[in-house]
């Protein structure tokens, strides 16, 4: 269960149930699940491997393949590519590959090139599907489709850096040494710009993450304990974190900078003031609580909804910073097949 978070300034932060009521509880859960091997690295890093997919996800796709039939599906508008990212998902078709369950171009793949949690040695799972990221390469080198193969790295709060010390300075440092990380474990099959980094509050440790936070609002006794030492960290102090990767990642290569988290789990963390704003960065927001696969995006909302794309940190759609939403899938829910995501190719760094 996630535990009580401070607020975005000087006292304590309510509880995170009054910041987004019980709904938004499970909107917090980790939306990236387990799935098949990482690929060949640059660094030297431990092989996680999770379940393949099997004959019983290729039936749930068959129903809700069938559970949708008749609804209008391609990419959309022109320039919007459909995607998946961390599960393994049956992609369909010899190539070019299209999206499973609701047709349309297969454009892009994202996957975990590392966990903080498997860094620290806490055993924390990685999250990649060689056989999604070949089939994203394939669509965009042969068939000219999509934006390929991309990654993020599951980022630590400053609450779990083994050399806390409650300053800006070394939070800065704590994320310059995670950038440095994720660096060595992109692999090679990795060409999209922007590596993002996941901020968010999973909820289910142990299996990601010893934290229930991250260590994002919380210090803790040492990485791996899951032991609370001390709560509430400053945002500004949270903000460091974001900061040193970001500097370090565009000191040391050619990316981009990117934030995968929404709006409830970043305001939970950062609060609303000067420390939440991160205007120049690039985004990849998700949805909590979208399990129909019945309604397809087009742009940043499903058609004949009111459900549309949210973005956080001060950055709304229309801005050309915002590059994906995962629309369904994540977020805490489950739509039996795996998550799906939108991304504006148009935008692409």
């Amino acid at each position: 269960m996630i535990g009580a978070r401070r607020p975005g300034r000087p006292g304590p932060r309510p509880s995170l149930s009054r910041l987004i009521g019980a709904a938004g509880l499970a909107a917090l859960m980790l939306p990236l699940a387990a799935a098949a091997s990482r690929p060949a690295t640059r660094g030297t890093v431990a092989t996680v491997t999770g379940p393949a997919v099997h004959g019983s996800a290729v039936a749930r796709v068959a129903a809700h393949a069938r559970a949708v039939l008749g609804v209008a599906a391609g990419d959309s508008p022109p320039g919007f590519w459909y995607g998946t990212d961390s599960f393994t998902m049956p992609v369909t078709g010899t190539g070019p590959y299209k999206e499973p369950v609701i047709g349309g171009n297969y454009g892009g793949y994202t996957g975990m090139a590392g966990n903080w949690a498997h860094w620290q040695g806490c055993g924390g799972k990685v999250v990649w599907s060689a056989t999604n990221a070949g089939q994203a390469s394939a669509n965009l080198t042969t068939y000219h489709k999509g934006v390929g193969v991309g990654a993020y790295w599951f980022m630590a709060g400053p609450g779990v850096d083994p050399n806390y010390n409650g300053t800006v300075t070394e939070a800065q440092t704590w994320g310059q040494q995670q950038a440095a990380r994720a660096l060595a474990d992109l692999g090679s099959a990795v060409n999209y710009p922007v590596v993002w980094m996941d901020v968010e509050l999973p909820g289910n440790a142990p299996d990601f993450t010893p934290a229930p936070d991250n260590g994002w609002n919380n210090v803790y006794t040492s990485p791996c304990s899951g032991r609370v030492a001390t709560q509430h960290i400053a945002p500004s102090v949270d903000r460091g974190v974001i900061d040193g990767f970001a500097s370090y990642l565009t000191a040391h290569s050619k990316d981009k900078p990117g934030v995968y988290s929404a709006p409830p789990a970043w305001t939970a963390i950062f609060g609303t003031g000067s420390a939440s704003k991160i205007p120049g960065l690039y985004e990849w927001t998700y949805t909590g609580n979208t399990s129909s696969l019945t309604h397809h995006p087009s742009a940043w909302c499903l058609t004949s909804t009111s459900i549309c794309a949210h973005f956080f940190g001060g950055q709304h759609s229309s801005d050309s910073t915002a590059l994906m939403w995962q629309w369904s899938g994540g977020g805490g829910t489950s739509n039996g097949v795996g998550d799906f995501d939108q991304i504006d190719g148009t935008r692409t760094p």
